[in-house]
């Protein structure tokens, strides 16, 4: 049974560290298994479109994220290309509540990730599926979407107060 975890709010360290890589037996692991069906019902309950494995206090490199044919998990990542056309559009995350900044990110891009099995995946993303994934992948280097915000929109104020934290 899939449980709801908490998720880690800006200033905590998990954060801002580069998430290590899984080895393939890692995947295997009934606990693994298990990670990965609590995070997708923690991004779900929480509304989210996306969820780190940071997010939830767990310093590895995966991602779960919504799609309308349902979810889809990325196990160590890599953004291989990025197309030169961007678009800025307003982004939010779960780990910074109520505050809204405008991203600026590539429309397009090509992935290579594992699947939940260890099987190595190749494709490309584009339009809203592609920024997801690149505001996730950016969680596990440490790089949270207000780093590269060009203007926050929404919670400046709460954004200062959770700075003051620290």
């Amino acid at each position: 049974m899939a449980k709801l975890l908490p998720i880690k709010i800006y200033s905590c360290p998990v954060l801002r560290q580069k998430s290590k890589a899984l080895k393939s037996e890692e995947l295997q692991k009934k606990e693994f298994g298990q990670l990965l069906l609590d995070m997708e019902k923690t991004m779900k309950e929480k509304d989210g479109v996306g969820l780190a494995a940071p997010q939830i206090g767990k310093s590895i490199r995966v991602v779960v994220i919504s799609t309308a044919d349902g979810s889809v998990f990325l196990i160590n990542p890599k953004i291989l290309k990025k197309s030169w056309k961007k678009e800025i559009l307003e982004e939010g995350c779960l780990s910074l509540p109520e505050v809204w900044g405008l991203v600026k990110r590539s429309l397009k891009i090509t992935i290579v990730a594992l699947d939940p099995k260890g099987k190595k995946m190749k494709f490309t993303a584009s339009g809203m599926f592609a920024r997801v994934i690149q505001h996730e992948v950016d969680h596990l280097d440490g790089i949270l979407f207000i780093d590269k915000a060009k203007k926050i929109t929404q919670g400046a104020d709460k954004l200062e107060a959770m700075k003051s934290t620290k």
